[in-house]
């Protein structure tokens, strides 16, 4: 295991690449202003789920060989683009019903996992984070890297799962709050569905500037 030294360094670059909003939480706050706070938790599991086989390939030793490779992590990187753009705009075209503040258009929560699941594999920043950045702290020296990685990606896990959950309960009282206010019900669409759209054109321009 690594020392206490490395832990706690790892732990404050993990907290603050958590503060920073990227493709995973943007998500999820999109899908719990438009669906409350369960649908926001859920969001959450996913892209906690998304990122197991990232920790899978930490622990076999197989990041190096995929950083070998840029053409697959840009291909990663515009799947990620493309995914978020498709999501974003069926959320802008979503139709909204104006007699029943509760009568949108809902995503059933086990589509919702699914998605999670899809955005963290696809979403660039895991795959800097779990394959360039976390095997920079497996130290060597203190045993065999396997457990550490293991280690360190369990400890991330847990503390991104309590960030992303603290942002879907705060975007989920908003969202209640929009469900409430029917003229909000066309903003609230926008706002998710923008998010969303942002997010992918940000990636698809970082893919056309590494090319």
């Amino acid at each position: 295991m690594p020392d206490l030294s490395t832990i706690g360094v790892f732990l404050g670059a993990s907290l603050i690449l958590l503060v920073v909003p990227g493709p995973a939480v943007l998500y999820i706050v999109a899908r719990s202003i438009a669906q409350g706070r369960s649908a926001g938790i859920v969001s959450a599991l996913g892209i906690a789920t998304g990122s197991l086989p990232y920790i899978a390939a930490v622990v076999l030793g197989v990041s190096a060989v995929l950083l070998s490779a840029p053409i697959v992590f840009r291909g990663i990187q515009a799947l990620g683009a493309g995914y978020l753009l498709y999501l974003g705009t069926q959320k802008l075209r979503e139709k909204v019903e104006h007699t029943l503040p509760g009568s949108m258009a809902r995503e059933s929560l086990p589509r919702i996992f699914r998605q999670g699941i899809l955005v963290s594999l696809l979403n660039p920043k895991s795959v800097v984070f779990f394959l360039a950045f976390l095997p920079q702290f497996i130290d060597p020296s203190r045993g065999p890297a396997a457990p550490q990685a293991l280690f360190l990606s369990s400890l991330f896990l847990v503390v991104a799962f309590a960030s992303d959950g603290v942002y879907a309960l705060l975007a989920g009282t908003l969202g209640n709050w929009l469900q409430t206010h029917p003229r909000f019900l066309r903003v609230q669409n926008v706002i998710a569905g923008g998010i969303l759209v942002a997010l992918g054109v940000g990636t698809a321009v970082a893919v056309v500037k590494n090319l």
